[in-house]
């Protein structure tokens, strides 16, 4: 490239991979970022760093996993850890930094030259009396799904509202000078809702099955039990509506691309010298296992993640090497040129976008984390929460599901996750995508077990953190990789 690119970072929240027509979904959800994905790299087996938005939205910013930036909770974002992030980077490349929408980090509107929000989940900043009423009316959902069509129009969206504070942000940008723009989505994260005609766009009898329902739960580990029994005593036959959950899941993702084509549109020319960065921070059950949003365990419905990169000099297609949302960070300092900052554990992936292989060796395993730490509790356990256990209100992120430690590692078409109780499951992702058959015991799986468990050492080794800088020089590889 003859300059520096504007770099267009898109992100939704808790947005499950392969639920476009692109990734081979039975639905057209997204035809704009199908749109995007098409002309640029689609990483189709991308992960998140850690299920749920903190933590993963630390790691996206550092490039490190959370073991070593320290965040492993929705509560504790100032503790980051760590010695230069994408701003920093990006500020000191000489970039005009701009954010809209849902922040949920360690980073804040001084940080950034433009700032619109910070928007959540059921509010968001109103610019008329309609938006402040949708806003009350999406607090009364209190994180639940509704029955019926949203009763306010389109423009009081929080998508919409976003996608309005973005525009009015590169209105401020020159075209001599590149621009970093993060519109970050709070949806289709709960509450689950949309207008007409979103809501009535993918009919309950046309969305698919989902893998397992409910009779799956006496199957899986200790947290998928307590999170349902927690569920089900709150909101007694919740599972019921679960094809309208999903329905408006979709009609969501729907309208949030609606926004995303409003957003291209208003870039004009501005998108031919623009990298377009696709991401979401974590996925959702959608129903899987009679199961809402997410919370327990590190299914691939909440650990896989929508990955995609285009714009100049990006080769198309898909791409089957095994990445990370950790790899963000150092792809950027390769294509701006920058130097990659100390601590960086993710791997460039520039050398894949110009359409290059990813050496087996550094790209054929990814790993990612669960757990605040401490002692895990038990499924009998009843600590107290941040929410009482009566009454309907409750957060699947909390004391119980998110104790003690899990790690996750893929290889291959396996999967093994090990917790800090030394319990261990390993599954067959292409046989069994519903991760229901636990192949650990199974004395022909042992040496596909031994292998999986030697590369997690590695990998354990490998996220150790090499933060704080002292008096001796570390050894760098290119591009970050390092088993090449």
């Amino acid at each position: 490239m003859s300059r520096r690119p504007n770099i267009l970072l898109l992100m939704t929240d808790q947005h499950r991979a392969g639920f476009t027509a692109g990734s081979g979904f039975g639905l057209d959800t997204m035809p704009s970022l199908d749109g995007i994905a098409a002309a640029g790299a689609t990483f189709d087996r991308a992960y998140t760093s850690y299920p749920a938005c903190v933590p993963a939205r630390t790691s996206l910013l550092t490039g490190r996993f959370p073991t070593a930036h320290r965040v492993r909770q929705n509560s504790t974002a100032q503790h980051a850890y760590y010695a230069h992030d994408l701003l920093d980077v990006l500020r000191g490349s000489g970039y005009s930094l701009h954010f809209a929408g849902k922040p949920h980090m360690h980073r804040g509107a001084a940080d950034f030259d433009t700032f619109h929000g910070p928007f959540m989940h059921d509010r968001g900043p109103a610019a008329s009396s309609t938006d402040a009423a949708f806003d009350e009316w999406l607090h009364g959902l209190d994180h639940g799904v509704s029955a019926d069509p949203t009763p306010y129009p389109l423009d009081a969206q929080l998508p919409y509202r976003i996608v309005s504070g973005a525009l009015d942000a590169v209105g401020t940008t020159t075209e001599e000078d590149p621009f970093f723009l993060w519109v970050s989505f709070p949806e289709p994260h709960n509450p689950y809702q949309v207008p007409e005609p979103y809501f009535s766009l993918f009919a309950e009898d046309d969305v698919p099955d989902r893998l397992a329902g409910p009779e799956a739960i006496p199957d899986l580990g200790w947290r998928y039990r307590w999170l349902h029994e927690l569920t089900t005593g709150k909101r007694p036959g919740y599972d019921d509506a679960w094809r309208r959950y999903r329905a408006n899941y979709l009609g969501m993702l729907r309208l949030i691309d609606d926004q995303i084509a409003r957003l291209l549109a208003g870039l004009g020319d501005r998108l031919d010298d623009t990298l377009v960065v696709f991401v979401s921070d974590h996925g959702d059950y959608v129903g899987e296992y009679g199961l809402q949003r997410k919370g327990a365990g590190m299914s691939d419905a909440l650990m896989r993640i929508p990955f995609v990169i285009s714009g100049p000099g990006v080769a198309a297609g898909h791409r089957q090497e095994l990445v990370s949302m950790v790899d963000l960070l150092p792809t950027v300092c390769e294509v701006i040129g920058a130097d990659l900052p100390d601590g960086v554990q993710g791997r460039s992936l520039a050398p894949l976008l110009a359409g290059e292989s990813g050496p087996e060796a550094e790209f054929g395993s990814i790993y990612a984390e669960l757990g605040y730490g401490g002692v895990s509790y038990d499924e009998r356990d009843r600590p107290d929460l941040h929410f009482p256990y009566d009454g309907s209100t409750y957060d699947e992120l909390n004391s119980v599901t998110q104790s003690g430690g899990e790690r996750m590692l893929v290889s291959g078409h396996h999967k093994l996750i090990v917790d800090d109780r030394g319990h261990r499951r390993l599954f067959d992702l292409q046989a069994d995508p519903a991760e229901l058959v636990d192949l650990s015991d199974d004395p022909a799986h042992h040496d596909v077990l031994d292998a999986l468990q030697a590369t997690l050492l590695r990998w354990l080794i490998r996220v150790a953190d090499d933060l704080p800088a002292g008096a001796y020089t570390p050894k760098t590889t290119k591009h970050n990789w390092r088993w090449v």
